[in-house]
């Protein structure tokens, strides 16, 4: 009898468990994971804090960058892939650290077709209204897939220290490139207004092509129709370094100037 009541009470406790691990991922899913600030980025704090392989148990779907700024991130089907300065695509290496990046678990909540779209703005326009339709305060990874009439992205040559701030390392490493006609999706992040101290409030856009050869951070676009996906996500978690740089940082700083200069190439 005593041998029965134990094997009851371990089959329950073993249930209990996994019915906890079931929970957890559901949690973590509704989640924004950011490895440290934009901010921090755009002072120039390029040192990699976590590791490529550790992103990806955070989240399959995002955006950021690598160590040194070494190329332009894009997160898609939980694969880390690396847009570098010379306009070729790579998947990144596990052990590829990260100074910058926001992923989620993509699960689409809200669907759309867009119209023809002549200019970066225009989209965003048309992606603001359906999240103010739907919950401005929350954070939103949109996926937008189609062929673009016009595809204007750029990358970045990898910065050795001591490191400029990123509007003069753009200013001299930035390289642009130009494709039209080109099938592919865009890795878009939308954050509500109250993170401006975080992030940029607003939209964060990267492409990658369908044959995972180009990509980069979008400057400009057209298009004639394309299908954008949804996650509307209420969480945020975000990991900061504990070297002593980073923390003698002054992130309180005014830097949101050389954050639009950085996001649009505006001069």
């Amino acid at each position: 009898m005593n041998k029965v009541k134990a094997f009851l009470l371990a089959a329950a406790m073993v249930l209990s468990l996994a019915a906890c691990s079931a929970q957890q991922p559901e949690t973590a899913r509704e989640t924004i994971y950011q490895v440290a600030l934009l901010q921090s980025l755009t002072q120039g704090y390029y040192d990699g804090i976590i590791k490529v392989s550790d992103l990806k148990k955070h989240g399959d779907t995002g955006i950021g960058t690598f160590e040194g700024v070494n190329g332009e991130m894009i997160v898609l089907d939980g694969k880390v892939y690396q847009a570098l300065g010379d306009g070729s695509v790579q998947v990144a290496d596990d052990n590829e650290t990260i100074p910058f990046s926001n992923v989620t678990f993509f699960d689409k909540d809200l669907s759309a077709t867009l119209a023809q779209t002549n200019d970066i703005n225009s989209l965003k326009e048309t992606l603001t209204k359906t999240v103010s339709d739907n919950g401005k305060n929350l954070f939103y990874m949109v996926k937008i897939t189609g062929e673009f009439k016009k595809m204007n992205v750029r990358s970045e040559l990898k910065q050795e220290k001591p490191y400029k701030s990123l509007d003069k390392a753009l200013a001299t490493d930035q390289r642009e490139f130009n494709y039209e006609n080109i099938k592919g999706t865009i890795v878009a992040l939308y954050c509500p207004d109250y993170m401006g101290g975080l992030n940029t409030p607003g939209w964060h856009f990267h492409f990658i092509s369908e044959d995972k050869t180009k990509g980069g951070h979008i400057l400009e676009l057209a298009f004639d129709s394309a299908q954008a996906e949804f996650d509307a996500t209420q969480g945020f978690d975000m990991v900061l370094s504990e070297n002593n740089e980073f923390q003698g940082m002054e992130l309180s700083k005014d830097v949101s100037d050389a954050i639009k200069k950085v996001e649009t190439n505006e001069k």
